[in-house]
């Protein structure tokens, strides 16, 4: 009996461990299942803030794309009317110069002054001022060009003295500097 007690004892110790082993398995396949859930959740969680990350970078370069086309279309178009406005500028210059000229005509006097002031009125729809180059005004090397100096105690120093032709300027972007002669 003591060899059937042995090989009773022995199948009872096989039956044990075998379900030791399964309950073993089982528990590793538990405590394995449940890193597989969470590297799935970690793994679909990456995908997705990979995924807002770019969406967020196309989002601000798109941005700076559009905004740096609407600052390019901005300088264009102001360039393009300074190009314009400096080829039309020598016809304001004859008007003012035919308004300068006596005439016993006074109706021509009359259409030369109305063609002037329609050229001034259709200057300012397009955003561009006449610089201011008055005698008396001080002197701005950024807007006036001193194309003659003069000495006079009753003008100051660095004031104008005449104006031979004025300046425009379209927004901040000067088109043409006024010409003047300046008293030191």
């Amino acid at each position: 009996m003591n060899s059937n007690e042995n090989k009773q004892e022995t199948a009872e110790q096989e039956n044990a461990q075998a379900e030791e082993a399964v309950k073993t398995e089982e528990t590793a396949e538990d405590t394995a299942a449940a890193p597989k859930e969470e590297s799935a959740e970690e793994k679909l969680q990456k995908q997705l803030d990979e995924l807002n990350d770019r969406y967020m970078r196309m989002a601000a370069e798109y941005d700076n794309y559009r905004k740096r086309v609407a600052k390019e279309r901005d300088m264009i178009r102001s360039e393009a009317t300074g190009k314009a406005l400096s080829a039309i500028l020598p016809i304001y210059d004859n008007l003012e110069r035919a308004l300068a000229q006596e005439t016993t005509d006074t109706e021509y006097k009359k259409g030369v002054e109305m063609t002037a002031r329609q050229f001034e009125s259709a200057l300012d729809s397009l955003g561009v001022e006449i610089i201011s180059a008055e005698p008396g005004t001080e002197f701005d090397p950024t807007v006036h060009n001193a194309v003659m100096h003069m000495e006079d105690e009753s003008l100051g120093e660095n004031c104008i003295a005449e104006c031979f032709q004025k300046g425009f300027r379209h927004g901040d972007k000067v088109i043409r500097t006024a010409m003047v002669k300046v008293a030191n």
